[in-house]
This record gives C-alpha cells, structure tokens and sequence, in this order.
C-alpha cells in the first residue's frame, strides 16, 4: 500500500496542469464563433479559413489535436495570404496550444512567440498577454520554471494594467502551478488563494471552481489530506451549481485519487467511476484517460490485477492516440506495476524503463523518481538487493529534492526493506525510523478527523511491521515492542487523549511505561502483531503471513518474546484471517445478515479449529501465563484476531481458556493507560443498584437498508431480549423501556445521565448513514420517516459525552466492525471514545435465551465481587453448564477496566 501511494501522487499531479488546459480551446471557440457569423459578408477564402478554423476545433475537443493541427495550419495560410493579422493571431495561438497538448514544447513556444510578436506589432493587447501566458505554460512543460514565471510576471503585469480581474486570476493560478512544480508548496497556496479571492471578488464561479481545485492538489501533495478534500468537495459544488461537467469530472476524480491516498478504496472507486462516465459523455479523452489509471490503481491495490492491466490498457491506448505522453508515462509505469505484482518481473522492468524514458524526456520529476521507486522493487523480488538500494536511493534524493514527503516516507521505506533484505540492519533500521518520522508528520497534519486517520494508517502499517522484524533480528525485542504499540491504534488513542487533555499529543509508550501499565492493571497483557514476509508458494515468492510476534508482560515487569510460524499456513493457501472464520463457523456462528440467521454447527469439521487456534495463539506463552484463574489476562489482538472466540480456544485436553484464565481484550497497550485515567478522572462510582440505569430490551424493530435506494428491511423483534431486560431492570431496581418506548429519542434522553446502560437489542455491522464509523444500535423509530429512523450510530455515539461506569451490548454482532490497524472500528470503540471505561459487547448472534442467563449471572456476580472480568468469567462458566456450546457463552469480551 505504501507504494501505491506514491503512484498515487504522480497520477493527480496532472490535474495540477490539467486544469490549465481548459482555457485554451474556449479561447479558439470564441474565436471561430465569431468569424462564423461574419463568414456571409467576408471574401470566400477567408470564409474557408473560418470553416477550417472551426474543424480544427471540433478535432481538437475530441482530443484529435494532429488533425487539428492540419485544419489550423490551412487556416493560417489563408489569413496570412489575406494579411489578416488578428485572426493570424488566433490561429498561431492554437497551433501553439495544440503542440502544447502534444507535448511538443519546442514547437509550442515557436507559434506563441510568433503569436506574441505580431501582437505587440499591431498593438493587439490582449493577444500580448494571452501569448505571454502560454509561453509560461510551455516553459512550465520543460521544467524550466524560472522562465515560466518570467513571462507569467509579464502577463501579470499586462493584465494588471488593463484592469482584467479574470485574467489577473488566471495569471495567479499559473505562478501558483509554477511553484507547485518547484516544491515551494506554501508559496503556490499564496498565489492560488490569491487567484480565488479575485475570483470570488468578480463573481467568476468557474475561476473559482479551478482555483480551488488547485489548492486541493496543493495540500494533497503537502499530505493535508483533510484540507485536500474540502477544497475539492467546494470546487466539486461549484461546478455542479454552473454545469461545468469537465469540473465536475475532475473534482471527481481528484476526490478518488485523495480517498486513494487514505486507503478508502470504495469510496475511490466510486469517485473515480463517476468521473469517467462522465469524461466519456462530454468526450473529454484526457480526464477519461486519467480515470481509467485512477480506477486501475485502486484494482490494483485490492489485488485485482486482471481487472487493473485492462484499464491501464485503455488507457494508454487513447494517450497514444492523443499523443499524450504524460499519460502513456503514467500507464507504462503502473502496467510495470501490476505485472511486478504478478511475479512477471522483466516485463515489469520494461514497463518501467519505458515509462523512466518519457519523464526525463518531459521532465517530469516526482514521476522520475516514482519510476526509480519502482525499479527497485523489481529488483528487490529479483533478489538483487544493491541495484535496489541504488534504485531506492535515486528516488529518495528526488522526493526530497522536490519536497514529495509521502513519496519520501515510501523511498525510505523500501530502501529499508532493502537494506534489511541485504543484511544491513543498523542501516535498515534508521532508515525505517526516518520514514515513520515523515508518515507521523502527514498524518499530524490531519487535524482531527479521525476516519482520515484510521485510513491513511492503514496505508502506512507496513513500515511499522518491517522495523520489528529489523530489530527482532538484532534481538531488540524491547524496542520490537514499543514499535508494535506505535504502530496501532495511534487514532484511537490521539482521538481518547485529546478528550482527556485536549493540548496534551501522546506519545507512543516505552518499555517502562508499558511495564508500568502492566502492574497499575495488575494483569498480564499479551501483545499480538502480525508479520508478513516473501513465502514460497507454488514456485513463486508471495508477500504472506509467515510470523506471529508475541509479546508477554507481567504485572511484576518481566517481558517476554514469543513467535509463532505462519509459512506452513500459508503455504497451503491458509492465514489467521480464514482460520478465525473457521473456528467461528465451526461453532456455528452466522455470517452477516440484517435479519436473524443461526448457522449449524459444522458437524463435520475434520479438524478442531478452536484447537488449532490454540496452538498458534496459546501454545507459545503457555507457560508464561498466570496459573490462578482469577488473575487476569488482556489480550491486544491484530486484525483478524479481534473476531478470535478466545474463551473458547482449547487446549489438547479440550478444556476451554476461559476455565484457565479471567479474560480481557484492548486495542493496544496504551488504550488501557487511557481508559484508567479517563475513570480516575470522574471520581468514585456508585454501588450497583445505586444511580441512573437505563435497561432497553427488544424495541419495535426499525426497517433498514445499508444503502440509498435499497429497499430497507425490518428487523426481527427478540423476545428473549425483553424477557433480559425485565429481569435486569428488576434487578437494578429501574424500570426498562420496551417496544415502543426505546425510541432512539427516549434513549438519547437518558444515556448522558445513566450510570449503567444495557442494551439489549440488534447490534449492527453497516455505516448505515455514510458517517465513515460502522456500527449502529437498533432502537425504536422517533416517526421521523427518515432513512434508518431508529438507528443510533457509531459516529453519533462519538458525539455524546457518557457518564456510565458500564455498557452493556447484549446484541447480535455488538464487538465487531470494520477491522483496522486502529482495532475494531465499531461501536466499542464509540462507547470508550464518549467517555464508558467498560465495556461488554458480544462477537456474534446469540441466542437470547443464553443470553439473558449469562447476564443475569453477570449482573449477580458483579455485585458480589465488583470486579467486571471476574464476574463475566464466572457468568460464563455457569452458562455453559446450561448451555454447553461455546457459541451460546463464549461471544461476549470485556473491553477497558474491569474494576
């Protein structure tokens, strides 16, 4: 992923000059319009010329800019015969432009400096300044930027003089892209911001819709990616409102290529998807050719390959029509990357080294150093790991040389790898640590936006997994660890410490700060991290699981390390992920569904997947785990982890964790640290049965759909939940809201105040409401007639500031979500977020009639003993007496404090 990003960056970098483009041809068409309405009063041939003029026009809207180029230069033989000097002008400015487009620059410059001269000549103006701005454009193309700012300056000055605001705005836009190139970021805002506030002043929305489409490429280069999407979200408003449909299409994909960045790939392809139906409507072959490489990046990240060399295909297919070499650069280089993915490595390296030619034939830097990049990757799946380094190292000197800070952080990150891969880990690891210097500055650069965070991390994960390995290798295994925490749930825990001390920014842990998180819980924590490698698979390396990296701290500060091989699973086409599935399935536990479905228990499973779990995730810190049942372990599970049925695991006598040990789960290590002080902070609890509890159970089910224009299903009532609720109101001496009284109103009223809150309901998967945090509570309709009216979200939840000692989820599926490198991305992790330090949720459907037993156990125990951990256990071990199957007692996990 990380290296997609960069690919990333050298595809959106063309709307930065794209968007240049769009003057030049309404420019000629206001020209020939106007010579088309004269042509029933002029001499023939100058009639002729004026026809020629408009098919020129009509090729080179299509992107047929060679034929059009033929039309114009008849065109201007004609007008210079009849010593028509303005439309002379005219038509050396087009051909100018068309060159342009070309790529011809030399050519380019020739007709506009011949355009330039007979404007001063005659005195013609506007002609002056609107010459003086293409050799800009053209001097921009050849990178030789200190001259295109020259004659930027001049039409700057032109334009001043003669009062033109649009053009002035226009002149701004340009110096802007200029220093954009250079790498003087900040300096190219200046003059965008510039260009918009005069566009705004005269009321030229579509000046406006350009300009602020620039400063978005602006900020996505400088990894603001926040600030990237409102730009592009406002320019993408305007031009909707004025019917600029190139605009929209651009804003559009530009959209995709910044979700692209932040690792959300649904939402880039349909982004990007929207931009190219449209291109291809209006006939606009340039943004069609760039969305075709857009959509082919994101199938390439997701690993569909086939699908991703089609479109790159098409792609290049019409810039070689257009003679667009910028885009035939841009597909040679990402079909070098997919066939590198496929394990086709010379066909990968002549993809590249074509690609390389074209940008330092049109100097097209970061593209360059994209190209080294790539290079050495090959290299690198070759096993020749010095003409990596040496390729990764052109690259890195080039990012920085051009102030690319994400295609810094992924040089350095591969040039990391390759160091590693070559047994030069001193250097391996100072390089690695550099480029999560660079990635921790992007994503500070975030603001607060807390999905962006979780997305763009995922992008970044790579680099943190790569440096444990360099440092297990040189058996730092105390620093591997700080590195693992580092490297996982950083939202979750800027997102908690902000809410706790709003100007304090946390740091990752050390090792003693671990220690000490480890004795204040009194617990041991287990640390899990996922690490992947080049396995041998059919003859071919590919990139797999191949370790599992354990770490053990005790309450007393003895830290141990532990692995666990994952080749011989991957090898035979397996990973943690399916393995996890299995175990689950073999329990029977369903797969998603909005309305209830139990799935059968697989009888005939020839191997016991909870069994086998065990011995990957148990077996190899068995020893170091505590022997009293009642002391407590917390596990911090990696990606598909957090859905493992723990409680459940066996052992070789087929005894059930849950009998051994008292369980908790975390995101990670510091997640603990924070939810102690967020506890420490609210003072003394009350005594259960004491205070406000809010007890909600079966609420008149709403009708749901996931997405807009689905035809929206109403969920099953659970009249086991009601029967939980009864029995737990009586209990805390309070009294439920049912059916129709648990209207999401009703229950929003009493949440802020309540010091327990249970909820027995339907726990929803989905982002129901398009929010960017899955999850959602099923309660009552308020008879908004809204879409989902009835559904508190996970996002909502962020919002609210809670009160409640415990949350209890006793619903369907109420602990999972979408799984990141920032843990389970759900309503868990709302709930911690709102201000709850414990909380109880199940990992899927149970059977509300194992369910209300479990919690009314739990209710009991916990007031017995007032520990939470302890009182689940023993909720657990009772319930499966009654109900024997792990699927009935073992779904639910406490997550946070457990006293």
């Amino acid at each position: 992923m990380s290296q997609s990003s960069s690919r990333v960056r050298n595809t959106f970098a063309l709307f930065a000059l794209s968007l240049l483009w769009v003057s030049v041809p309404v420019l000629v068409f206001e020209g020939a319009r106007q010579v088309q309405a004269q042509a029933q009063t002029v001499d023939t041939r100058e009639a002729e010329a004026d026809r020629l003029s408009w098919q020129g026009l009509q090729q080179a809207k299509r992107g047929q800019f060679q034929a059009a180029i033929q039309f114009w230069k008849q065109a201007l033989q004609l007008y210079q015969e009849l010593g028509n000097r303005r439309k002379e002008i005219v038509s050396l400015y087009a051909l100018g432009s068309a060159y342009y487009f070309l790529e011809q620059y030399e050519e380019a410059i020739d007709f506009h400096q011949q355009s330039l001269s007979i404007a001063r000549e005659i005195g013609d103006r506007t002609g002056e300044g609107d010459s003086l701005n293409s050799l800009g454009d053209a001097y921009r193309s050849l990178e030789q930027h200190e001259k295109a700012i020259e004659f930027y300056q001049q039409s700057l000055i032109f334009n001043r003089e003669v009062s033109d605001l649009a053009g002035e705005s226009d002149i701004l836009d340009h110096l802007g892209n200029s220093y954009y190139l250079l790498g003087q970021y900040q300096k190219a805002i200046e003059f965008h911001q510039q260009s918009l506030n005069i566009a705004e002043e005269i009321g030229d929305r579509a000046r406006e819709t350009k300009s602020l489409g620039n400063l978005g490429n602006a900020y996505h280069f400088l990894g603001q990616y926040e600030k990237a999407i409102g730009f592009y979200q406002q320019s993408l408003a305007i031009a909707w409102e004025i019917g600029d449909r190139r605009g929209v299409s651009s804003s559009f994909n530009n959209l995709g290529l910044v979700y692209q960045s932040l690792g959300q790939y649904e939402k880039a392809i349909a982004f990007h998807q929207r931009s190219l139906n449209i291109s291809k409507e209006i006939e606009d072959r340039v943004v069609e050719s760039s969305s075709l490489n857009s959509l082919g990046l994101v199938y390439k990240s997701l690993g569909q390959y086939e699908q991703a060399i089609d479109l790159y295909q098409q792609s290049l297919s019409i810039s070689k029509n257009m003679g667009n070499r910028i885009g035939q650069g841009r597909s040679l280089n990402n079909l070098g990357n997919v066939y590198e993915s496929l394990g086709q490595y010379e066909k990968a390296i002549e993809f590249h080294q074509q690609s390389l030619t074209i940008k330092r034939e049109i100097g097209d830097r970061a593209g360059e150093s994209n190209s080294f990049n790539n290079l050495g990757l090959v290299y690198e799946s070759l096993g020749q790991y010095e003409k990596a380094i040496e390729f990764h190292q052109q690259s890195l000197a080039l990012a920085r040389e051009i102030g690319d800070r994400a295609g810094e952080s992924t040089s350095l990150n591969n040039l990391g790898l390759a160091l590693y891969q070559s047994g030069q880990l001193t250097q391996a690891e100072k390089t690695l640590f550099a480029s999560i210097e660079v990635k921790e500055s992007i994503r500070a650069n975030l603001g607060d936006n807390d999905a962006n965070k979780i997305s763009i991390f995922e992008t970044q994960a790579s680099t943190y997994r790569t440096l444990q390995k360099v440092l297990i290798a040189q058996n730092k295994r105390d620093r591997a660890l700080e590195i693992a925490e580092r490297g996982r749930a950083r939202a979750f825990v800027e997102f908690l410490s902000k809410r706790l001390s709003p100007e304090t920014v946390p740091e990752p842990p050390t090792i003693e700060q671990i220690k000490q998180i480890a004795q204040e819980q009194n617990a041991t924590l287990v640390e899990y991290s996922i690490i992947y490698d080049d396995v041998e698979i059919d003859g071919r390396k590919r990139w797999r699981e191949s370790q599992l990296y354990i770490w053990v701290v005790k309450p007393n500060g003895e830290v141990s390390f532990r692995t666990a091989d994952l080749t011989e699973l991957a090898q035979k086409g397996e990973s943690l992920k399916k393995l996890v599935t299995r175990s689950r399935t073999s329990i029977g536990v369903r797969n998603r569904s909005l309305v209830a479905v139990r799935a059968k228990p697989d009888a005939e499973e020839p191997v016991n997947r909870l069994r086998q779990l065990h011995q990957i995730l148990i077996e190899p810190i068995a020893d170091l785990l505590p022997a009293d049942p009642q002391e407590k372990v917390i596990f911090m599970p990696q990606g598909a982890l957090f859905l493992a049925p723990f409680p459940a695991l066996q052992d070789e006598n087929e005894n059930y964790l849950i009998e051994k040990h008292t369980i908790l789960t975390a995101p990670a290590i510091q997640v603990l640290q924070l939810t102690r002080e967020q506890k420490k902070g609210r003072g003394a609890m009350l005594a259960l049965g004491e205070g406000n509890a809010l007890i909600v159970g079966n609420p008149t089910m709403p009708s749901v759909a996931v997405e807009i224009g689905e035809t929206p299903t109403k969920l099953n009532p659970l009249p086991g939940s009601e029967r939980e609720a009864n029995k737990i109101a009586r209990f805390l001496n309070t009294e439920p809201l049912i059916g129709a009284q648990a209207t999401r109103q009703a229950v929003l009223q009493q949440m802020s105040n309540a010091n327990i809150i249970h909820l027995a309901t339907h726990g929803l998967l989905d982002d129901f409401k398009g929010q960017g945090v899955p999850g959602a509570i099923a309660l009552a309709p308020d008879g908004t007639g809204e879409r989902n009216d009835g559904l508190l979200t996970a996002n909502e939840i962020l919002d609210l500031n809670l009160n409640a000692e415990l949350v209890v989820l006793s619903a369907c599926d109420t602990g999972r979500g979408e799984i990141t490198g920032d843990g389970v991305i759900g309503l868990s992790r709302s709930l911690v977020l709102a201000g709850v330090p414990s909380i109880l949720v199940s990992l899927w459907a149970v059977d509300d009639h194992s369910t209300a037993f479990l919690m009314s156990e739990f209710y009991k125990n916990w007031q017995e003993t007032g520990d939470k951990a302890q009182s689940l256990r023993q909720a657990m071990l009772a319930t499966m007496e009654e109900y024997p199957k792990p699927i009935d007692w073992a779904a639910f996990t406490l997550i946070g404090e457990s006293l």
